[in-house]
């Protein structure tokens, strides 16, 4: 499974960006999607993640309430609605795949497919 990360770019803070990402075919290996991101000098980490089947998200506290995320099942892809953007929500953000279920969900060793990564600035 390929994974195709779109949508980044720079916006100020208070505003809004759609980051999608598109799998190369939706098959057991895609049964959960999400999002990773990773800021200069900090460690990646879990943004949040949707299952295919029911459509179920969870998400980090830090983006609760900001942060959509949801699935086209005609296009294979998924997205990642950020509103209200924060100067620290500036990161790389990642899509991430697996076919594994949700007991690892929160960890980057959960995901078997990663997508190349986008860049999304917040200026304040």
């Amino acid at each position: 499974v390929q994974l195709q990360a779109s949508g980044g770019g720079s916006v100020q803070a208070g505003g809004s960006l759609r980051l999608s990402c598109a799998a190369s075919e939706r098959t057991f290996s895609t049964l959960i999607m999400g999002w990773f991101r990773q800021a200069p000098g900090k460690e990646r980490e879990f943004v949040g993640y949707i299952r295919w089947s029911g459509g179920v998200t969870y998400y980090a506290d830090f983006v609760k309430g900001r942060f959509i995320i949801s699935r086209d099942n005609a296009k294979n892809t998924v997205y990642l609605q950020m509103n209200s953007l924060k100067p620290e929500d500036t990161a790389v953000y990642y899509c991430v795949a697996t076919p594994k279920g949700p007991d690892e969900s929160l960890l980057q060793r959960g995901y078997d497919y990663w997508g190349q990564g986008t860049q999304v600035t917040v200026s304040s």
